[in-house]
């Protein structure tokens, strides 16, 4: 939560600062960092200050409208709505003239597990003391936002491309023209808002007076991030400055580094798990041959798998909706979240972290209620980018992409992941 100021001053300062110019990490799926905001007008900028001396004790939120459109309010990864504010003029917005950076090449690679987003900037003072917690290995500096681009909401990340590309699946970090482009302006998306979002390669549109085009479909292995662009250009929308980090900590707890770092970062400041590295369930122990072993009560009791599978069911027909988390539209993990949580369920929101919320089956037992997986990005062959629900006699419940509904379907095994019994404990410690 942000310090409470007193005197007008410092909250106008702080509007200008915490309330820039674009949304921040928000609300969708697998869908997004401060900095200056760009000139608003003087009206504007104390309409700001009066509703944020409101909200002071609420959950920090980050609302915009565009000219001609509904207002529009998001708030750091997933929390509850609070208020709504008034953006100024998109159009005082000029893009910087300087030549792109040159990007370096890659020469090393770090497995992303923890991704912190804040209020306020992150100070270096601050991002020296996680790199010193036991078990961080490595951490690279980012601005978050959400970002409105052609009516949707992509969480979005202004990097360094030649230094963030270190953090990327192998196949995107590797691409040196990817992040050339990057670099010179473009915007890379995932395969999953590209494919299924309506984002195909090369359509250009505006967002905050400047006009961006989809340079290249690249997974960012993160499901909470969908987009990504230069700081340079992030500048030029108006993305907080600093206020997000990506962590590499291969060998450490991911829930125990999680709670540790939550104690140096300023308070409000949110942490989701990107690839999470887990102990055992204390209803787990470990069988023969050094294999882990499940008791019953480790998973749902047989009325939660009914009343999870009632709750999809009675969906069948809704339509596909990127982002979308129910109760009239959906996608893939969003159905899934949805229905798990009529049972009492609490199931992460992107597919990669429903991937880790129980333990893997062989395809020959799933039963009804069991999660499945596939993986089609091809621009990262290991992510895990779709889900389905089993629903027995070889049929799945699914939202399957754009265009479609939420069906029935028989199983399908092409690019198949694998199959996942979901452990309400181990799914409600992947954030």
């Amino acid at each position: 939560m942000l310090d409470r100021r007193t005197r007008v001053s410092d909250l106008v300062h702080e509007a200008r600062q915490d309330l820039a110019y674009r949304p921040r990490i928000g609300q969708g799926p697998g869908q997004g960092h401060g900095h200056r905001g760009v000139g608003l007008p003087r009206p504007v900028i104390f309409a700001i200050v009066i509703l944020f001396a409101a909200v002071l004790a609420t959950t920090v939120v980050v609302v915009t409208q565009l000219p001609g459109q509904p207002p529009e309010t998001t708030v750091a990864l997933r929390r509850p709505v609070a208020v709504r504010t008034v953006q100024g003029d998109a159009s005082a917005v000029t893009p910087t003239q300087a030549p792109p950076p040159p990007v370096a090449p890659l020469t090393s690679t770090h497995r992303p597990h923890l991704f912190v987003v804040a209020a306020k900037p992150l100070r270096s003072s601050v991002v020296a003391k996680v790199a010193q917690v036991a078990g961080v290995r490595a951490v690279e500096r980012a601005d978050a936002a959400e970002v409105g681009m052609d009516g949707k909401r992509v969480q979005t990340l202004g990097v360094n491309p030649s230094t963030f590309r270190a953090y990327t699946p192998k196949p995107t970090a590797r691409s040196d023209r990817l992040w050339r482009n990057v670099s010179a302006g473009e915007i890379a998306v995932s395969f999953v808002l590209g494919n299924d979002g309506g984002m195909p390669l090369g359509k250009t549109f505006t967002t905050a007076g400047r006009t961006l085009r989809v340079g290249a479909y690249a997974t960012m292995g993160m499901g909470d991030i969908d987009a990504v662009v230069s700081r340079q250009t992030a500048r030029s929308l108006g993305i907080p400055e600093n206020n997000a980090l990506v962590v590499s900590a291969p060998r450490a707890d991911s829930a125990k580094l999680r709670r540790a770092l939550l104690r140096i970062l300023p308070r409000g400041s949110q942490i989701a798990t990107i690839n999470p590295v887990l102990s055992v369930a204390r209803n787990t122990g470990q069988g023969q041959n050094g294999h882990t072993v499940w008791s019953a009560g480790a998973f749902m009791t047989v009325a939660q798998v009914k009343t999870a599978l009632t709750a999809a069911i009675s969906k069948l027909g809704r339509p596909y909706v990127w982002g979308a988390e129910g109760p009239d539209t959906f996608d893939c993990s969003g159905l899934v979240q949805w229905a798990y949580a009529q049972a009492g369920v609490k199931v992460p929101r992107v597919t990669h972290q429903q991937f880790v919320s129980g333990p893997q089956i062989p395809l020959s037992q799933v039963q009804p209620g069991d999660l499945l997986f596939w993986r089609h990005d091809p621009t990262n062959p290991g992510y895990v980018s779709h889900v389905a629900i089993y629903w027995g006699n070889g049929k799945m419940l699914q939202a399957p992409r754009t265009g479609d509904v939420v069906k029935l379907s028989p199983v399908s095994t092409r690019n198949f992941a694998g199959a996942v019994r979901i452990s309400p404990a181990v799914a409600a410690r992947v954030r």
